[in-house]
């Protein structure tokens, strides 16, 4: 079995608009406050050493993570959208498959023929409980400024398309599931069209789903499909999002 890191480092860099920020405490910072705990002093300790520790402060949408339906709007279909807390835990494990759109261009939009003519280049057919990936190249990007603008996005039909395929956790490996801010928003200069706003995120309105985002190192994988994926996020009650360690897991490497 051979398992792939698909997930960006936890960490403060020029790719994360967002905020982010880590505080690493030493064992010799943390001492004085382990021997309080146990009525001790620092000669009580191994060398006067006590524990590492981190201090983190952060976005919930920072890092590789896993964004829920209450993220795109308070409500879904007419009911309350659910938190990150509140989903299904067996939707975040089942086969995963790999749609390449490194071949769309920076800013642009991923549509339903997009998708389609990937999936039969790969002789691959979509069913309920997949968790489809896509791969944009943005990733290669990751710790540069720019990764906040590089990469193509999904369109609002296309996600209702991989919905009604019985999908319901998708990802993409660029900062955000729709097109980059700044594509979008020439596109809604261009056509004074409101929809254009975050057109697949707001599919959400309608249609219960969850997309990654921030996603890395697809390329490394060896095949397209016939592999777990894990993405798991963190349990934060009422979150919009929970932070994932997302792994692809092939049992025959």
């Amino acid at each position: 079995m051979k398992i792939f890191d698909l997930s960006v480092p936890t960490e403060e860099s020029p790719s994360e608009p967002l905020p982010l920020k880590v505080v690493h405490e030493s064992h010799a910072q943390s001492a004085a406050q382990m021997a309080s705990f146990f009525d001790a002093t620092l000669a009580d300790l191994p060398e006067g050493l006590g524990w590492a520790n981190d201090h983190v402060q952060m976005n919930a949408h920072a890092g590789t993570h896993v964004d829920a339906p209450f993220h795109y709007y308070p409500t879904c279909g007419g009911e309350r959208a659910r938190t990150i807390d509140e989903l299904p835990l067996e939707w975040f494990y089942g086969d995963g498959v790999v749609l390449d759109m490194r071949h769309k261009p920076r800013g642009g939009l991923i549509e339903v023929d997009d998708l389609s003519a990937a999936l039969a280049q790969i002789g691959y057919t979509l069913k309920p409980g997949d968790i489809v990936m896509i791969h944009t190249g943005a990733d290669q990007h990751w710790g540069q400024a720019d990764y906040f603008h590089a990469g193509a996005g999904m369109s609002a039909a296309a996600t209702r398309w991989l919905i009604a395929q019985g999908i319901r956790v998708m990802g993409i490996d660029a900062w955000g599931w729709d097109q980059p801010f700044w594509a979008m928003k020439e596109r809604f200069k261009a056509t004074g069209d409101p929809g254009v706003i975050w057109e697949a995120h707001r599919v959400g309105r309608e249609l219960e789903y969850c997309h990654i985002e921030k996603l890395t190192n697809l390329a490394a994988l060896p095949r397209p499909f016939g592999f777990k994926v894990a993405c798991f996020p963190v349990k934060l009650t009422g979150g919009s999002a929970g932070w994932a360690r997302v792994v692809a897991i092939f049992e025959d490497l």
